[in-house]
C-alpha cells in the first residue's frame, strides 16, 4: 500500500468517524426535541446545551442592559478573532467589538488565507482593525498568532461567527477594577442563527471548579482573563484543535486562578451548519477524553460523568427557570 493510498485512505475513515459521532449527536437532539415537554427530555438535554428553545424571533439589544461608564484609566484588552472562510459571519463580529467604543481596546482579525471574500471584507475596515491574513495551522495557532507581541492588561478572544452584546467590554473592565483578586470572568450566552435571530438563551449558576473537571460548561465567547493567566500558564495549546479552550481554562484552574459567573448577558453563540464544534464533533470526544484523564488521573464512563455534573445541571435548570419567570434579571 504506497502512502498516498494510506492516506487518503485515513482522511475517508476520519471523514466516516465524523459523521458517526454527527450522527450520533443529531439523534440526542432529535430525542430531546420529540420529548421537549417532559421532565427527562429536560434532564437528558438540559437548557445549558440546547441550541434552539425557541422560533427564532429577533435579537432586540435594547432589552440588554445598558453599558456602564467606562472607568477613568481603562485597563487595556486585547482581542483576537481567528478566521478561515467566515465572510458571511465575520463583518458581525467585527461590528460586535469596534462599536463598543471602548478607548482602550487592541483588536485583531488573524485570518488564515480565506479565500471567500474574507479579505475584501478587512480591507473595507480601513485603519479602524489590525488584521492579517496567512496560512496558519488551525484556529489555536491563530489565537497564538494574533496575541503574540501585545501587550494588554485582558485578554480574550472571538470567533468569527460569535458577536459581542454591547456594553460587554465595559462591563468586563468595570468588574476587573473592582475585584483585583478575579482572575478569570465569563458570563450567560444568547444563542443565535445563522441569520443572527435569536433562538435560545443559557442562563448559567455559579461557577463549579468540581464540575469543571468533567464538562466544560463555561461559554467561551463570554470568557475574559487577566494577562498574568496567559503568562503564567502559557498561550492556547496549538495540540488541541476542539477542546483548546478548555484546556487552557483547566490549566487555569489547576494553576489556583480564581473564576467568577458574571450575572449579565455578554456574548452570542451562533449555531450554523459549518461550524466547527459540529463538524469535528469525533475529534472533540477525543481530546475531552484526553483531558478528563489528565484532570482526573482515569477514564470516567458517561455515567460517572452524568453524576458528577447533576448537582450543576440541576441549579442550572433552576436558574433556567427563575430568568424566564422573571425571578432572576440579567
Amino acid at each position: 500500500m504506497d502512502d498516498e493510498y494510506r492516506q487518503r485512505l485515513e482522511q475517508r475513515l476520519e471523514q466516516l468517524e465524523n459523521r458517526v459521532a454527527l450522527l450520533e449527536r443529531n439523534q440526542d437532539l432529535i430525542a430531546a426535541g420529540q420529548r421537549r415537554t417532559s421532565l427527562r427530555s429536560l434532564w437528558r438535554r438540559p437548557p445549558i446545551w440546547t441550541f434552539e428553545q425557541y422560533p427564532p424571533r429577533l435579537l432586540n439589544l435594547t432589552a440588554f442592559p445598558s453599558a456602564p461608564a467606562i472607568p477613568a484609566g481603562a485597563p487595556r484588552i486585547a482581542m483576537v478573532t481567528p478566521s478561515y472562510n467566515h465572510a458571511q459571519y465575520l463583518g458581525a463580529t467585527i461590528e460586535s467589538i469596534v462599536s463598543q467604543n471602548y478607548p482602550n481596546l487592541y483588536y485583531h482579525v488573524q485570518d488564515g488565507a480565506s479565500i471567500d471574500g474574507t479579505i475584501d471584507l478587512l480591507k473595507s475596515r480601513g485603519d479602524g482593525i489590525s488584521w492579517k491574513s496567512a496560512p496558519d495551522n488551525g484556529q489555536s495557532n491563530a489565537i497564538n498568532l494574533g496575541f503574540a507581541g501585545v501587550d494588554s492588561e485582558i485578554m480574550a478572544y472571538l470567533n468569527s461567527d460569535d458577536i459581542l452584546l454591547p456594553g460587554t467590554l465595559a462591563y468586563v473592565a468595570n468588574y476587573f477594577m473592582s475585584h483585583p483578586d478575579v482572575d478569570v470572568v465569563y458570563g450567560h450566552r444568547v444563542f443565535v442563527d445563522r441569520e443572527g435571530l435569536e433562538v435560545g438563551r443559557a442562563v448559567l449558576p455559579p461557577h463549579d471548579d468540581k464540575t469543571l473537571q468533567y464538562a466544560d460548561y463555561i461559554p467561551q465567547e463570554t470568557m475574559f482573563w487577566r494577562r498574568r493567566v496567559w503568562d503564567r500558564i502559557g498561550p492556547i495549546d496549538e495540540s488541541f484543535h476542539y477542546a483548546m479552550d478548555w484546556d487552557f481554562i483547566l490549566r487555569a484552574q489547576a494553576a489556583g486562578f480564581k473564576f467568577v459567573r458574571l450575572p449579565r448577558f455578554l456574548a452570542c453563540f451562533r449555531i450554523h451548519d459549518a461550524q466547527k464544534t459540529a463538524a469535528t464533533y469525533a475529534v472533540g470526544v477525543k481530546e475531552m477524553g484526553i483531558l478528563r484523564r489528565r484532570v482526573l488521573g482515569f477514564d470516567p464512563t458517561q455515567l460517572q460523568i452524568r453524576r458528577a455534573i447533576a448537582p450543576y445541571l440541576a441549579k442550572q435548570l433552576a436558574y433556567h427557570y427563575a430568568y424566564k419567570l422573571s425571578l432572576l434579571r440579567h
